[in-house]
């Protein structure tokens, strides 16, 4: 019999591996106690950053405008760890309220979404930081179009500057 021919038995598997098998049904036990949210995201929300989108075509948004998105986070030290991305065209039951009370956000980003559409009582300009509720907004306009255009691009790069502190 050859090494590479060896066969274990399960119960020898479990002998070898059970430091793994036990912390992997830990931490399943761990996530099935959060209760979910009422709505759909995209991340894993760990510093509590919403980024909210529109987009009818995709569940969250195309892959270039995606691939876009990774691109501006992590200009900002950020990844989809630290986000949730929500699309509002797939979660009609999205508020501010209910973006505060499920996912405890501490920075909102709205990106070809406008404050009304979140049922957010005040209106701010686009490219503002815009403190309210505990909370930091944004507001932009959409991926689409801040792509392809140097001065969005710009205002929008200095806007999450200081929002992020950068």
């Amino acid at each position: 019999m050859s090494i590479n021919n060896i066969q274990l038995t399960p119960f020898l598997l479990q002998e070898l591996y059970s430091n793994s098998l036990v912390e992997i049904l830990s931490q399943e036990s761990e996530l099935s106690t959060l209760s979910p949210a009422s709505f759909s995201f995209l991340g894993n929300n760990r510093k509590k950053i919403i980024i909210l989108v529109a987009n009818d075509e995709t569940l969250y948004l195309p892959d270039d405008q995606l691939n876009f998105l990774m691109g501006i986070l992590s200009a900002c030290s950020l990844t989809m760890e630290h986000v949730a991305i929500i699309n509002i065209k797939k979660n009609k039951n999205v508020t501010y309220k209910t973006i505060e009370q499920e996912l405890k956000a501490v920075q909102i980003i709205l990106l070809g979404v406008t404050p009304a559409q979140i049922s957010l009582p005040v209106e701010f300009p686009k490219y503002q930081v815009q403190p309210f509720n505990n909370q930091t907004y944004l507001s932009a306009t959409g991926l689409f179009d801040i792509q392809d255009n140097k001065a969005e691009k710009g205002k929008l790069w200095n806007c999450l500057k200081q929002l992020f502190s950068i």
